[in-house]
């Protein structure tokens, strides 16, 4: 048995992992950028009702063939080991060193666009349309204040379907949608007191938020696949403002450890940063993570290059 394929997959997933560490970066984005987009869609999309009826007609092995869990449980277990063996020391960059660690994403998304614009076999209009539709939600989306919304089981229903579609979208993240909703304290709050209503809630909104985009995002690619790569590109585009490595932070959020979380803020020159924080740029540093940000593009496109031989 070939475990190339897979050891190709776990890494992938593993990237993506670390992205959903860091708020504002996306997963999704990783996806897109190493091929694995529309398959994951298409995997998702199966868990419905319907599955059962399936396992019941036709037997464990063909559903698990019909929802390419193999895929699934490879990437998966990716992004769960990553997670642990990242968070801390992605986390110990974003304190000390955050032009360095924002400089790496920037890249990383800046120059997985042109990955993503070589799958537009066709390009017009229309197209560019698209893409500046994709720019100004992005932008929009990733620039909102804060709302303050009630944290009740039907709110943190709605919260978990609008995080999860936007962890799958790429270029917004899930955990930066729920600081904009003002409901990511009370969920990592019902996380910790293991307030059962609440999860279950958010957990319910997750599951039928990420099946039902998935299956919008899947038709959309099937019937109108360069329009929809159009916008999810520009979407990535208008969302680098959230992670430019020179921000000037104009509000908080209150975690419930005490700690801060920036909630808006908005993109300076590194002379202007200087001036406001009294800060060092770190340029040289901002270089190093912009290089290997391009190069991991580059790294991600190879590992990829052979994933549809995962079986």
């Amino acid at each position: 048995m070939n475990f190339k394929p897979h050891l190709r997959l776990f890494g992938i997933g593993m990237a993506m992992g670390a992205a959903e560490i860091v708020p504002g970066v996306s997963g999704g984005s990783i996806a897109f950028i190493t091929g694995i987009y529309e398959r994951l869609i298409n995997a998702i999309k199966h868990f419905t009702p319907m599955l059962l009826l399936t396992l019941k007609d036709e037997g464990l092995k063909a559903t698990w063939s019909r929802v390419d869990a193999n895929f699934l449980l490879v990437l998966l277990a990716g992004m769960a080991i990553s997670v642990v063996l990242l968070a801390s020391g992605l986390k110990y960059l974003l304190v000390h060193e955050p032009v360095l660690i924002w400089s790496f994403f920037f890249a990383l998304v800046l120059f997985s666009v042109w990955l993503v614009l070589r799958q537009i076999s066709r390009f017009g209009i229309d197209i560019g349309i698209a893409i500046a539709l994709g720019i100004v939600i992005g932008y929009i989306v990733t620039s909102a204040v804060p709302l303050n919304i009630p944290p009740t089981p039907l709110n943190l229903f709605l919260g978990g379907m609008i995080a999860i579609s936007a962890w799958i979208l790429p270029g917004i993240s899930g955990s930066f949608m729920l600081l904009i909703m003002g409901l990511y304290r009370f969920v990592i709050e019902a996380i910790a007191d293991f307030n059962l209503i609440l999860l279950a809630s958010f957990a319910a909104g997750c599951g039928i938020g990420i099946v039902a985009f998935s299956h919008l995002l899947s038709r959309l690619l099937a019937s109108f696949k360069n329009e929809t790569l159009a916008v999810l590109t520009g979407v990535m585009l208008g969302s680098l403002v959230k992670i430019w490595p020179w921000r000037h932070t104009l509000s908080y959020q209150i975690k419930p450890d005490g700690s801060q979380t920036p909630l808006v803020e908005e993109p300076v020159s590194p002379w202007v940063y200087s001036d406001l924080t009294g800060a060092n740029p770190d340029l040289l540093f901002a270089l190093i993570g912009f290089v290997a940000g391009a190069v991991a593009v580059l790294g991600l496109h190879f590992l990829a290059r052979n994933e549809n031989q995962i079986a």
